[in-house]
């Protein structure tokens, strides 16, 4: 039995007898009336018991008492508590560990199927360097073999020459055999003076005689076939998808200027008249349209500037592809007129790598030659843009910024460097297209103004809103066009030139002007 228990009857004994000895008072039983003297009396209670021990005693049994049930059951619960955050702990790690377990066989499998990957990826690499081979020993032996061709009938008209002269020097039989063998000698050395290189034997076999010329062209044509090959390579430096990036990109930057300079523009309801607005008009006319400018000039800006927005977009998109459809950006005018028309020839003439490595080298060597025509391309086409957006804020009435020098000269310095950012990235699609593509030829396209609208090679920026219809006003949004030129494989057939619409440009039509009067 636990000691608990025993102290806790040692304590109700010793309660009793003092409960015993403090309520009554010691007694024996006397014998009985009918004579039973000899019994001894047998005391019911103990008499040796004193009351103050006993209470001295129980006193000190009630203090360890209490002291025993204040700190056990503390003990109990302090042992209880750390039993259940030990078991906590324990279920803790447990779990942990069991997800460990799990992320590591996930870790494991796909390790796995990264190796299968990689020993796949490695077996078709080394197939494909096994074709590569193949087709080029084939290549060789194609090469030598139609060299061989060439030269046979050379070598025959020999053969036939060398027994002409046989034949004329054996029917000579007036001679002695000396003399026709020295004739025949120097016959034969004249006529091989005069076509081959002098050979040392009459009767040499005629298999004998191109072996070392074959093994000498063969290695002169294997030179030209590596040097044709860097020539005519088709590896492009950039992706479809990253030159369609770009270009988008450059729409985003177009359109972010475009609507904070309108933003920062106020228009009045009334036209001032001024000496040079006609001037300015029929300018803004040959780049957006008559029919825009027309509608520009005849509208209220002051309380809804999104036509001058749309109009301001046009210009610029407009400015972009005429820069970015010449030759060599920045370059002499003529020189360009020039240099693209023989492009244009060469593209539709010669096979497409031909073509594509003489404009690339040709643009790199421009550059080359001239090594700042790159900054002057950025700079012209920066102040383009400006002059204008100057013209169009004057058409629709702009009182700021307005045609004092100061005023423009503060847009400039508010926009300098957005604009700039514009002719940067314009300049590097041309360098892309100019000299990092050689499989196709890229274009940067936009719709004519008053052209119909065509779904197939445009698309609408109104679309969601209204059914497309009527004519094209502008351009707000770039496209991407790409061609490329296709030999046939059998000689009948004309070669043809495939062109691919990778990215349509965004048009406005007049449609949307009545929509826009709606708003």
């Amino acid at each position: 039995m636990l000691p608990v228990a025993n102290f806790h009857l040692r304590d109700l004994y010793h309660t009793t007898v003092e409960f015993f000895t403090l309520r009554t008072s010691p007694y024996s039983a006397s014998a009985s009336d009918d004579g039973d003297d000899d019994h001894e009396h047998i005391p019911l209670t103990p008499r040796d018991l004193s009351p103050v021990p006993v209470q001295k005693e129980c006193a000190d049994i009630r203090v360890k008492l209490h002291a025993e049930r204040t700190h056990c059951p503390r003990a109990c619960s302090c042992r209880s508590i750390g039993a259940s955050a030990a078991a906590c702990t324990l279920y803790t790690m447990r779990r942990d560990h069991d997800t460990a377990n799990r992320t590591l066989l996930a870790w494991r499998s796909a390790a796995n199927c990264s190796s299968a990957t990689l020993k796949d990826t490695r077996e078709m690499l080394k197939s494909r360097e096994v074709e590569v081979e193949t087709l080029r020993k084939e290549r060789d032996k194609l090469i030598v073999e139609r060299h061989s061709k060439d030269r046979r009938p050379s070598l025959s008209l020999d053969r036939r020459r060398s027994l002409d002269v046989v034949r004329r020097h054996r029917s000579n039989s007036s001679q002695s055999m000396l003399s026709q063998q020295v004739r025949l000698s120097t016959d034969w050395s004249d006529q091989h003076e005069e076509d081959t290189p002098p050979q040392p034997y009459l009767h040499r076999r005629p298999c004998d005689i191109p072996a070392d010329n074959v093994s000498t062209v063969s290695e002169e044509e294997r030179a030209q076939a590596r040097s044709m090959e860097v020539f005519l390579t088709k590896t492009d430096l950039w992706s479809g998808a990253q030159v369609i990036q770009a270009v988008q990109d450059l729409n985003s930057e177009i359109l972010q200027f475009a609507a904070s300079a309108v933003e920062l523009c106020t228009f009045a309801k009334q036209r001032l008249t001024q000496p040079k607005i006609s001037q300015v008009q029929n300018e803004v006319s040959s780049r957006l349209g008559s029919s825009l400018t027309r509608t520009l000039l005849a509208r209220d800006h002051s309380q809804d500037p999104m036509l001058v927005q749309i109009a301001l977009q046009g210009c610029i998109s407009y400015c972009i592809s005429r820069a970015l459809s010449s030759f060599c950006i920045g370059y002499q005018s003529r020189a360009n007129i020039t240099l693209t028309q023989l492009y244009t020839h060469m593209f539709q003439s010669e096979p497409q790598p031909t073509s594509s490595r003489w404009r690339a080298l040709a643009h790199k060597h421009i550059h080359g030659l001239h090594p700042e025509l790159g900054d002057y391309a950025v700079n012209e086409m920066t102040e383009t843009i400006f002059r204008w957006s100057f013209d169009l804020f004057l058409v629709c009435g702009s009182t700021s910024p307005q045609s004092n020098p100061s005023s423009r000269e503060a847009f400039r310095t508010r926009f300098g460097s957005q604009v700039k950012c514009i002719s940067k990235s314009a300049c590097r699609i041309a360098q892309i297209i100019k000299e990092g593509i050689m499989s196709t030829n890229f274009e940067v396209i936009g719709a004519d103004s008053g052209r119909m609208y065509d779904a197939q090679e445009m698309v609408d920026a109104f679309e969601d809103y209204e059914t497309p219809k009527g004519t094209v006003l502008c351009t707000t949004e770039l496209g991407l066009r790409c061609s490329t030129h296709k030999i046939s494989a059998e000689p009948s057939q004309e070669e043809i030139i495939e062109r691919r619409l990778l990215l349509p440009p965004k048009v406005i039509l007049e449609s949307a002007i009545d929509m826009l009067d709606q708003r």
